[in-house]
């Protein structure tokens, strides 16, 4: 398994070829399509991700009507069974901060297998309620390992130009997944969604034996004569990979120590983990993963002219494109300049349809109930001009949704996690994307949690106007402390940290 298709360094077919230049390997074409097929197979990790995160979307609203007492579902359990997912992925980034380090990024993905395809086994199954709760506990592990195995893999094996668009990667194939879910849901019952969900991860682990291991990680572990193996394989007869391998080296060199305390009191070190770590703060509580796990319930509370499936899958369908978009934008506009955009879109949306759901939404409501109390013989002109003006509004709730997916697909979904993998510093990249998973989800947990709750008690427009102040400062942080990395390789990017540290000191002296 460490060798997986991975020919012989000595070979001459590997060596570099004469006159080649000496920077092909970052700023040339890559003509070597198996980097695109390990960034694929590693990205399925995702798309599992993706299915398993909104799968009590469709489940939640089925279960609340079951016949079965022993499955049936309140607004309490209801919450639990949605929130527990985002327990599991904490749990999850924190086992990977350990995991990445010591059993390597691949292997790492690779175990992630085990409790997604265990988690939604024994929901597929489910016989009562602490087993709903126990299979979405093990998805959301699984899902948390590769949240936080996966963008540090890819960022390492990239070369620096495509970079940003295999970042959008994870994040691409993980809409993909909740599409998938969505339309799925069309034609089959929640088991049978279950028992497809772990097919995905099934067929990862089996492709994922032929891909190569981060060469950065094999460095690091003084396994060079299997990094130059990986390298050649990723990059290609015609690559200076040998170039690339000696910069890797010779970055590693000053960072072959164990992080220490005194480490992280460096601003070089703290700085960027601090900025990962915000972001994806801001991410979550944006309130994207809340939206995702309860669409079908916001549709059908705020009374969308379409039954909620269907929105959800319309809304799927957008982000998708939405994501398609970034990836081709992420290496042209930036990623500071998409962030500043997505969270302004984000910023609007979320006002609109808070305003909408505590003013329009609650006079609609009222009037609907006046007119559905008047004879139709009765009804005037005025009524009915009045009856198809609110049918129109009802669609605000739909496209406000389908906008501020956009818009996080659009900048803070994706660039959260290529910048996490880009910014973190390569001492301390395991351990930090770990605890950037860990604290994303915890976030998620309590305001997944609560979401239920609050709706039932002060209405849908309170925790919508709560995303939109978070997506206000998101725009605020991005313009104070959010670096641009665009066609900058990772060592490059840690060295730009350490040259403010050094003009700061030489400004105090």
């Amino acid at each position: 398994m460490r060798n997986p298709l991975l020919k012989n360094v000595a070979s001459p077919q590997y060596q570099t070829f004469p006159g080649i230049n000496p920077q092909q390997a970052q700023t040339g074409r890559v003509h070597n399509w198996w980097m695109y097929l390990a960034v694929f197979t590693v990205t399925l990790g995702n798309l599992s991700f993706g299915y398993a995160l909104v799968y009590t979307s469709p489940v939640v609203p089925e279960l609340e009507k079951s016949s079965n007492p022993y499955l049936r579902l309140n607004d309490e359990k209801a919450s639990w069974f949605e929130s527990i997912f985002t327990l599991g992925v904490g749990f999850g980034g924190l086992s990977t901060m350990f995991l990445n380090d010591f059993l390597g990024r691949k292997l790492t993905i690779m175990v992630s297998s085990v409790p997604s395809v265990l988690g939604f086994a024994i929901m597929g199954s489910a016989q009562t309620i602490w087993m709903l709760d126990f299979g979405r506990a093990l998805t959301g592990i699984a899902g948390g390992i590769v949240s936080g195995a996966i963008p540090v893999y890819i960022s390492e094996i990239s070369v620096a130009k495509l970079r940003g668009r295999l970042g959008v990667g994870p994040q691409l194939m993980l809409v993909c997944g909740s599409l998938l879910l969505y339309v799925l849901d069309l034609v089959l019952t929640w088991r049978w969604l279950a028992v497809f969900g772990a097919f995905i991860p099934s067929v990862m682990i089996i492709i994922l034996c032929f891909m190569p291991e981060s060469p950065r990680y094999l460095i690091s572990k003084h396994r060079r004569e299997e990094a130059m193996q990986s390298l050649a394989w990723l990059r290609g007869a015609e690559a200076n990979y040998q170039l690339e391998y000696q910069e890797i080296e010779e970055s590693l060199r000053t960072n072959v120590n164990r992080i220490s305390c005194s480490d992280l009191r460096q601003s070089f070190i703290y700085k960027p983990i601090l900025i990962a770590v915000f972001m994806r703060i801001f991410q979550q509580l944006s309130g994207v993963t809340v939206i995702l796990v309860n669409m079908q319930i916001i549709f059908d509370t705020t009374a969308v002219i379409l039954k909620g499936r269907y929105d959800a899958a319309i809304v799927g369908l957008v982000r998708l494109l939405s994501v398609s978009v970034a990836a081709w934008l992420m290496d042209k506009a930036g990623r500071r300049k998409l962030l500043f955009v997505s969270g302004a879109i984000m910023f609007l949306s979320s006002l609109v349809l808070g305003v909408y759901i505590k003013e329009i939404g609650l006079k609609n409501n009222q009037t609907s109930i006046n007119i559905s109390t008047i004879n139709a013989d009765n009804l005037t002109a005025e009524h009915l001009h009045e009856h198809r003006t609110e049918k129109w509004l009802t669609y605000i709730p739909l496209i406000s949704v389908m906008v501020f997916i956009f818009g996080y697909a659009l900048g803070w979904g994706p660039i959260t996690w290529l910048l996490m993998s880009e910014i973190l510093p390569i001492k301390v990249r395991g351990l930090a994307s770990g605890l950037c998973v860990v604290v994303s989800w915890i976030t998620a947990f309590i305001l997944t949690k609560w979401f239920l709750p609050v709706k039932d008690t002060f209405g849908l427009d309170v925790p919508f106007l709560f995303f939109c102040v978070i997506s206000f400062l998101s725009i605020i942080f991005t313009a104070l402390y959010v670096p641009e990395t665009r066609k900058r390789t990772l060592e490059q990017i840690e060295a730009s940290f350490r040259k403010r540290r050094t003009v700061r000191n030489n400004d105090n002296s």
